[in-house]
């Protein structure tokens, strides 16, 4: 289980610094900051957009994920970045994601079959 826990671990941090690594493509957002959150005791993993959009203070989480009993739970994907799809890339088999917002698991079953 630990090897398995380390491997998950470095995975999830792998494609969350892919996308931290991605450019920002919002003119606006100059004074936005991302920020990669790593707590590999507690097993999560976040990355937050923080700053200000002219007068108005921003904070909002961009991804939440979760390792728990041996499966990556992806809390919160507030992009079109292809979390998941990464995570399959790296293989891991669609039966140990636990995807926040099931009905998106049911149609990629779908377009799967």
């Amino acid at each position: 289980m630990a090897s398995t826990l380390k491997k998950y671990q470095a995975i999830v941090i792998e494609v969350l610094n892919q996308y931290a690594s991605l450019p920002c493509s919002n003119k606006s957002a100059q004074e936005l900051e991302e920020q990669l959150i790593i707590d590999k005791e507690h097993n999560h993993y976040q990355i937050l957009t923080i700053g200000w959009e002219g007068s108005k203070r921003v904070y909002y989480p961009v991804f939440h994920i979760d390792i728990k009993n041996d499966k990556i739970w992806v809390q919160e994907d507030a992009t079109d970045f292809d979390f998941v799809g990464e995570l399959e890339n790296r293989v891991f088999p669609l039966l140990i994601l636990f995807w926040h917002f099931m009905h998106l698991i049911c149609e990629r079953i779908q377009l799967m079959q």
